[in-house]
């Protein structure tokens, strides 16, 4: 019986556990960890890629239509992650979470994220002002923004038998879906500083040899960061 005594001795339980950990050289799924008291360290880049305004196409838009336009965004991110060599790990309603690894990931990451916008203006906002009334009446424009962090995480699974995921723990983690909240006008792609140091040349600069991130000031958990932001696309 699940009562106040139940949960209780549960709780002891969980805090009581003696993580059984190992390093990892593959992004871990589900299965890979055990839900006992499995953890897996690995070195990783991790991407947040958030629709922006999705309350709004709710209240504007046929529920068919917002369904639509966050499926058609959520495939697009979910592609281009793959494509880049990431790893999609988790969706939280109109947010997709993708798993980088390797000597290459701050740049595949930071250059997904820049994908992802170009996917956003250039192919799902034209598409939708065409096909949908609601979009085109109401001059909804359809944003989004990425944020990417790197460093050291652990894959734990979390929740009960049958019922459970992975949860990442790690300020890589929490930080890129920190910045994914951003709302800038035109800046849809923020990195770390972490990250943007470990750029490769074309994942930082344009043809001209002109950065295409710009410095600023972000606040996270009591301290300051610096970050970088970005409104360059790039065409997949």
């Amino acid at each position: 019986m699940t009562n106040e005594s139940f949960l209780q001795d549960r709780v002891n339980t969980l805090f009581g556990t003696t993580f059984d950990q190992r390093d990892g050289r593959v992004v871990p799924t589900t299965s890979d960890v055990v839900l006992k008291n499995g953890a897996v360290k690995i070195e990783a880049a991790f991407l947040y890629s958030d629709l922006a305004g999705s309350a709004k196409l709710s209240e504007a838009c046929p529920w068919s239509t917002t369904a639509k336009i966050i499926r058609a965004f959520l495939d697009c991110a979910t592609r281009l992650i793959i494509k880049h060599g990431g790893e999609v790990r988790s969706f939280d309603g109109d947010r997709v979470m993708g798993v980088f690894i390797g000597d290459s990931k701050n740049s595949n990451a930071s250059i997904c994220g820049r994908e992802i916008h170009w996917s956003v203006r250039k192919i799902i906002q034209p598409a939708a002002n065409k096909k949908f009334t609601s979009i085109s009446d109401n001059g909804i424009e359809i944003r989004n923004c990425s944020g990417i962090d790197v460093g050291e995480v652990r894959a734990v699974r979390s929740g009960v038998r049958d019922s459970n995921d992975l949860i990442w723990i790690g300020k890589a983690a929490s930080f890129s879906a920190k910045l994914s909240d951003v709302r800038a006008d035109g800046y849809c792609t923020y990195i770390s500083s972490r990250t943007y140091n470990k750029l490769s040349k074309e994942a930082k600069f344009d043809e001209n040899g002109k950065s295409m991130w710009e410095a600023q000031s972000f606040d996270f958990s009591g301290q300051t960061e610096t970050v970088y932001r970005s409104k360059h696309w790039k065409k997949p």
